[in-house]
């Protein structure tokens, strides 16, 4: 059985070699984002460390930020923006609180998302705000399953990020056929060597089966090309500006969510 203290050993391993890997590669923006992950990483495994609570919350506040952000992709008002944040946490607390009441909550967290555009009688953007609205809820409710899955989330959000780092890297070096026009720096090569680096990860970390295997070669992928299309809908390179050398939190999620939507699914 997979437990946060058995993850906890890993975790640090990573930081410590990504750290010498990017004090050899004297990059200031590789620099800033290790920073970024030397706090990050820390908070959240105490967080799962805790259990249900603590990964509730984590997941309550990734939600909030998420939600703000994507709306602002989006260009939704502050109400939108603010209704559909309250409906993703209200899924996650229902997963935490409630368990096997997530649907219910889901549902009156659409109803909640379309009253707003209702309410307001706006038969120009009206279409566009609920559409819009019910993609993040669908997108980014997913994160309750942070909260039964425990440290079997934390193993794959590490396998999502080495797999993401390696198909960086490889696919710069490799070179070869682009992957899709939504991410045209995106390649074949890159993609593939990064869902073997994830799969090993998966591996080294006794959390490799058929589910994981696939959430992380097929929904890790899947999730980038997901907010690159929302992102170049919207003309936007980042989907925020905030945290230092990622842009904004669904920068960093993107591969995450779709993961753990495969992962749902498959179990």
């Amino acid at each position: 059985m997979i437990t946060v203290a058995s993850l906890a050993p890993y975790l640090g391993g990573a930081l410590a070699l990504g750290g010498i890997a990017v004090a050899a590669s004297r990059r200031r923006e590789l620099l800033i984002r290790w920073c970024a992950w030397a706090v990050g990483v820390p908070l959240v495994t105490g967080a799962f460390w805790w259990g249900g609570p603590g990964v509730a919350a984590v997941a309550v506040v990734v939600g909030v930020i998420a939600a703000m952000e994507f709306g602002g992709l989006m260009r939704l008002g502050v109400g939108d923006r603010v209704v559909l944040a309250a409906a993703v946490a209200g899924v996650v607390l229902a997963a935490w609180l409630a368990p096997g009441q997530e649907l219910r909550a889901a549902a009156i967290g659409a109803l909640a998302i379309a009253a707003v555009p209702l309410l307001a009688g706006d038969a120009d953007q009206g279409l566009r705000r609920l559409g819009a609205g019910l993609l993040g809820l669908v997108w980014l409710s997913v994160l309750a399953a942070l909260v039964p899955l425990g440290a079997s989330a934390l193993a794959l959000f590490m396998a999502v990020s080495v797999a993401d780092i390696v198909a960086y890297f490889a696919g710069r070096g490799l070179g070869g056929p682009r992957l899709s026009p939504l991410s045209p720096a995106k390649r074949w090569s890159g993609t593939l060597s990064g869902a073997a680096a994830g799969l090993g990860v998966l591996a080294l970390l006794s959390a490799l089966s058929w589910p994981t295997a696939v959430a992380v070669a097929v929904g890790g992928p899947a999730g980038d090309l997901l907010e690159s299309m929302i992102k170049r809908g919207a003309r936007a390179k980042d989907a925020g500006h905030w945290l230092p050398g990622s842009g904004g939190l669904l920068d960093r999620i993107d591969s995450l969510l779709i993961a753990l939507a495969v992962l749902l699914v498959l179990r």
